[in-house]
């Protein structure tokens, strides 16, 4: 497989899934109190968004690229 057309179904991948997802979810530990012997600890989920543009641009990348590398061999 060429490194063109595998690079291209790699970008369509991930732009396939940036649709689906919309977003990264994690979460983070924060204490809340800190007094000697006694801890509270929370835990906190963060999203980092990621706009619908940004898998719009690596599908239609990825199937130029797949377009281009066809008519090049």
């Amino acid at each position: 497989m060429k490194t063109t057309t595998l690079l291209a179904v790699i970008l369509i991948a991930i732009g396939i899934v940036a649709f689906g997802y919309q977003g990264i979810t994690y979460t983070t530990k924060e204490n809340v109190v800190d007094i000697g012997p006694l801890k509270v600890t929370t835990e906190k989920s963060n999203t980092l968004p990621l706009p619908p543009i940004v898998g719009a641009i690596a599908l239609v990348g990825g199937i130029v690229l797949l377009v281009v590398g066809k008519k090049n061999s």
